[in-house]
């Protein structure tokens, strides 16, 4: 075999496993397609033929690909496992934008590309205007694909970041949060178990809106992007639409917090272990911060002559929606004045637990950010003693330590640049700051006029689209899953 050949079968024989995959990957959003696609034939909804186009291309490219893969092993290495993450996050949304495309309302690429990113992302930012207006079968596919990025973050975030060693996501390896773990005899085991208690956390939220007075199709469809924390409603108005139904907006604020805590723990909880969840220090630190300033922003709205009801209501639904990442909106909390604004804006960056459907920072970083902080402001006082970080009662490595400290300073310097790349688009210091805060953390909705809680994404320059969907990815799949891909020594192994 001359070397060229030996080069070309090296790398078909590092890749073939990949396609593989992803074209498995391919075949369940087509599988997923197919359900707004029957809706639309139901209707005699002229979209049904773009869906029909769309799960044809789909279709096709999966078979030539798993045609062209099978005789090949999947025997994943870890230089693989990066691949997959990120290509799988990038095709399924390229693929899943096809309907947007191909069928009214017939988005540009542009236009289509972000929307599905920020669907698959659970960001939660639309380009959409007149949502009420869309066909039954788009407004269910947005549902989808939100859900379906939901179960996929939660895997990602339980079974592949802590073997990746992303960002101190490998602290979870010893909270059995990977697939190898006791948890369940088998690797298929966790996967099924999360599966049933996400689809059963779906169907729970579906009849809770259903019971508060939703319509069938927009109670499942907020069953779906509440559980992902992914923030696509049924109205321009998201949430606002039901701002006068209490209800609705206690049970979407319980249901965005289930959304936003460890999976694994709601495993171990069914399996005997009732102390799972309050035992947990990344749940207890969670909930105590989410009550902290639900109350103090529920003290500032009652001072400002809301009553108390109204205002615990709708600050709890806002706050659990930004912090949790999920970018529903009840209210215009842009409207309630400066110091509003200001801890909203900081809220942005929180997010919820890891092994969750949430974006942003996660809770864990900051508690163990807040560790280091302490021991080093003990090291000034006794410069010879000897202070361990401990989390969940383990002691932390010097590599959990560096990892979060690397990933949170690039997490940062991820938002700086792209804020910096919409300055120079244009984009006003608000639009841009924001913009690029939201993208990266996943929450949807940032602060200004233009992509606040009441406006949208739709009048941005394509270039800042493009530049999101980016910001988007590259937060969902925690900064370092995608940089590690740009270092030469990667491609070398």
């Amino acid at each position: 075999m001359s070397k060229p050949q030996q080069i070309l079968t090296e790398w078909w024989l590092g890749w073939a496993p990949i396609l593989k995959i992803l074209a498995v990957l391919w075949v369940i959003l087509a599988l997923f397609m197919a359900a707004p696609w029957v809706i639309l034939i139901f209707e005699n909804d002229p979209d049904a033929s773009a869906f029909a186009m769309s799960i044809a291309i789909i279709l096709g490219a999966s078979a030539l690909t798993l045609l062209s893969t099978w005789r090949i092993a999947v025997e994943l290495k870890p230089w693989q496992m990066f691949l997959i993450t990120t290509s799988s996050w990038g095709t399924m949304s390229c693929f899943a934008s096809l309907p947007l495309i191909l069928g009214a309302p017939q988005l540009s690429v542009t236009d289509a590309v972000f929307e599905s990113v920020s669907a698959i992302t659970t960001t939660g930012s639309t380009i959409l205007m007149g949502i009420e207006n869309l066909s039954d079968g788009l407004k269910l596919w947005r549902g989808i694909m939100q859900w379906l990025g939901g179960i996929g973050i939660i895997v990602m975030g339980i079974a592949i970041l802590p073997f990746l060693k992303v960002g101190g996501m490998r602290l979870f390896q010893t909270e059995s949060s990977d697939w190898s773990d006791k948890v369940m005899p088998r690797t298929g085991g966790i996967a099924k178990a999360t599966l049933s208690i996400y689809t059963g956390f779906t169907a729970l939220a579906a009849v809770s809106y259903l019971l508060g007075g939703m319509a069938p199709l927009d109670a499942l469809v907020h069953a779906m992007t509440s559980l992902a924390t992914g923030g696509f409603a049924n109205s321009d108005d998201s949430f606002g639409a039901y701002a006068d139904r209490p209800w609705l907006l206690w049970m979407g604020s319980f249901f965005m917090l289930c959304g936003s805590l460890p999976f694994v723990l709601y495993i171990r909880f069914l399996r005997g272990s009732r102390g799972a969840l309050w035992h947990d220090a990344q749940v207890r630190g969670f909930l105590g911060f989410l009550t902290v300033v639900i109350l103090i922003l529920s003290l500032w709205r009652m001072w400002n002559g809301t009553d108390a009801f109204t205002a615990l209501t709708h600050v709890a639904f806002n706050v659990i929606s930004v912090v949790t990442t999920t970018g529903y909106a009840s209210d215009d909390y842009t409207l309630w004045g400066p110091f509003a604004i200001t801890a909203f804006f900081y809220l942005t960056f929180i997010g919820g637990c890891s092994g969750s459907t949430s974006g942003g920072l996660k809770i864990f970083r900051f508690q163990i950010a807040t560790q280091l902080l302490r021991n080093q402001l003990h090291y000034l006082i006794h410069a010879n003693g000897v202070f361990r970080a401990r989390y969940n009662g383990q002691p932390l490595s010097d590599d959990i330590s560096r990892g979060v400290l690397a990933f949170s300073f690039f997490y940062f310097l991820t938002i700086a640049a792209i804020a910096l790349g919409l300055s120079a688009m244009g984009l006003d210091a608000l639009t841009a700051v924001t913009g690029s805060a939201t993208a990266v953390a996943n929450v949807g909705p940032g602060l200004g006029d233009i992509i606040g809680p009441s406006g949208n994404f739709a009048s941005l320059p394509a270039a800042a689209k493009w530049l999101l969907c980016a910001g988007m990815l590259l937060g969902r799949l925690e900064v370092l899953t995608v940089l590690v891909l740009f270092i030469p020594m990667f491609w070398r192994r």
